[in-house]
């Protein structure tokens, strides 16, 4: 069994002359990091290894969640930068087997997409820093396309 986690990162800015790759997160996104992190601890989520878009953005929430799950296996992966479901699959048919509980972070609409490409529930929006889990009926990552998923939670940090 597999578990996966897919989180939207946390708010950004928008500020001007930057290209969107090293947009920043804004004072909001720098104080749901750490809170949605501390939140899935609490609730003994486990996580084994962080993969992550090396946009800005989105590397810079997946370091939050790597210091509160006191894990540094942060992979950044140049595919997960505006990722549509097909890259999203292909990252996770990679992983390495030895992983059973990977967290990837990445951008909308990619991410909203793929998690409801996985499921029969309706995730509308990925606000951001949300995070939406499955557990997948797989041995090896190389199964997860044609494995068993089971949705096991979508949480906001607006709603934690």
């Amino acid at each position: 069994m597999k578990t996966l986690l897919l989180v939207r990162h946390a708010k950004s800015d928008w500020p001007t002359n930057i290209d969107d790759f090293d947009r920043p997160l804004n004072e909001r996104g720098h104080k749901d990091a750490p809170k949605m992190a501390k939140f899935l601890k609490e609730i003994s989520v486990t996580i084994d290894a962080f993969v992550t878009s090396p946009a800005k953005r989105a590397l810079t929430t997946c370091r939050y969640f790597a210091e509160v799950f006191e894990n540094k296996n942060i992979q950044k992966i140049e595919e997960l930068y505006n990722a549509s479901p097909t890259e999203f699959l292909e990252v996770i048919e990679h992983l390495n087997d030895s992983l059973d509980h990977v967290a990837i972070f990445s951008h909308n609409n990619g991410i909203t997409y793929f998690a409801n490409s996985l499921t029969n529930e309706n995730i509308e929006h990925m606000p951001t820093c949300s995070v939406v889990a499955f557990k997948i009926s797989a041995e090896s990552w190389k199964e997860f396309k044609n494995a068993e998923k089971n949705f096991l939670f979508f949480h906001k940090p607006k709603e934690i």
